[in-house]
């Protein structure tokens, strides 16, 4: 899942697996390549749930 931040468009602030406890109201469903490209492009895993871990990306 993809977290925005508040406002109209406003910019991604972090990616969560799905189902994670602490994904903020304003998230969005990703295709797996969806949530590798938005890691890729900095924005930042979850501490919490770690999907970069669960989808083998890491720096």
């Amino acid at each position: 899942m993809l977290e925005r931040g508040i406002g109209q468009g406003a910019p991604p602030v972090a990616v969560h697996v799905g189902g994670c406890h602490m994904a903020g109201k304003r998230v969005h469903t990703l295709q797996r390549d969806q949530a590798v490209r938005a890691l890729g492009e900095g924005v930042e895993a979850c501490s919490h749930c770690r999907p970069d871990t669960a989808l083998g990306v890491l720096d």
